[in-house]
């Protein structure tokens, strides 16, 4: 019984880290702009100028990080008009109804609103 047990723990265990492994992708722009294209049924057009958007923001996102290394403090206040931008400009690719779907994922209102208003965050918890 207690070989059938550590058996079921190692295979959840290694389930959960190989789950935990195929996150990292969220992260990247493209990728994240992919994932946003099937939430918002974007084109191609509009998901190529989100991915560039998404570049553009986590490229000064980790200027920042840099800038405010170890100060969180710092760094939250001085990522909030990033955001606010980067908000901005998405919402200027969506057509009205994009909008409206993507401003309830940004606001938390959606199941999936984690990291929709930039692109470095995760939509999974980060």
């Amino acid at each position: 019984m207690k070989k059938i047990m550590l058996m079921c723990c190692l295979f959840l265990g290694l389930t959960v880290a190989a789950n935990a492994q195929s996150r990292p992708g969220t992260t990247d722009p493209v990728e994240k702009a992919k994932e946003l294209q099937q939430q918002l049924k974007l084109t191609d057009a509009q998901t190529a100028k989100i991915a560039a958007i998404y570049t553009e923001s986590a490229q000064k996102f980790d200027k920042i990080k840099v800038a405010h290394k170890g100060n969180n403090d710092k760094m939250l206040v001085a990522i909030r008009p990033l955001r606010a931008t980067t908000v901005k400009k998405i919402k200027a690719v969506l057509t009205t109804a994009q909008v409206t779907k993507y401003e309830k994922m940004v606001s938390g209102k959606d199941k999936a609103s984690t990291g929709w208003s930039d692109g470095w965050s995760s939509t999974a918890s980060n």
